[in-house]
């Protein structure tokens, strides 16, 4: 998928400075659009916030947190000196248990932004391996495929089943993703705990940007 060159250019990138810049409750709290983004999205409790630590190799730069939906904000995150791009983690979807009215605000937020960021250059979106594609996804899909916004699917938690499992939802989930028009069709199965996958994802997201 990627050369050991470009493994370790990211890699390069990755242990340079990374730093907090700040959380968007709305979108007239976004940073400028002046360097190029990539977006993290996922349902709630997906391990968004630990994939992002596990990318950055750092323990705290995201909070984790086993509520689900706790990420109620667009959080975004300065790679590079001089700043090269900026991560985004976004609000979880798909949390039932949310007041209604909080996950009509966050589907506003994340579909406005994923809508209008010029800068966007390309949204991970994250699928828990044990579960693989739900309803929900293919919504986030859905919308990203309209919007014209490039998108990647990722796998977290692969270490929680086996390989030969693994396997049948990596090809299950890139079948999905040939049949979408913004999807990207190679599939990075991943793991914040094992490591699996972390520096092909770095390498990823320095591909997007590029």
């Amino acid at each position: 998928m990627f050369d050991e060159d470009a493994i370790e250019a990211a890699r390069k990138t990755f242990a340079g400075p990374i730093a907090f810049l700040k959380s968007a409750p709305a979108l007239q709290h976004l940073p400028g659009a002046d360097v190029p983004e990539v977006a993290f999205a996922g349902r709630s409790n997906v391990g968004k916030s630990s994939l992002l630590n596990a990318l950055t190799n750092r323990n705290s730069l995201a909070r984790t947190s086993n509520t689900p939906g706790r990420t109620q904000e667009l959080n975004f995150f300065d790679v590079g000196e001089p700043l090269a791009f900026r991560l985004v983690d976004m609000p979880g979807y798909g949390f039932a248990k949310a007041p209604k009215d909080v996950v009509k605000k966050w589907r506003f937020l994340v579909n406005d932004f994923l809508r209008g960021r010029d800068v966007l250059k390309r949204t991970l979106v994250l699928i828990d391996a044990r579960h693989g594609l739900k309803d929900v996804d293919r919504e986030i899909m859905e919308m990203l495929d309209k919007a014209a916004v490039s998108y990647r699917l990722v796998l977290t938690k692969a270490d929680k089943i086996k390989p030969t499992e693994l396997d049948k939802v990596v090809a299950a989930t890139a079948e999905e993703a040939r049949k979408r028009p913004a999807a990207h069709p190679d599939i990075i199965a991943t793991s914040s705990e094992t490591g699996l996958g972390i520096a092909e994802l770095r390498a990823a997201v320095i591909e997007a940007i590029g």
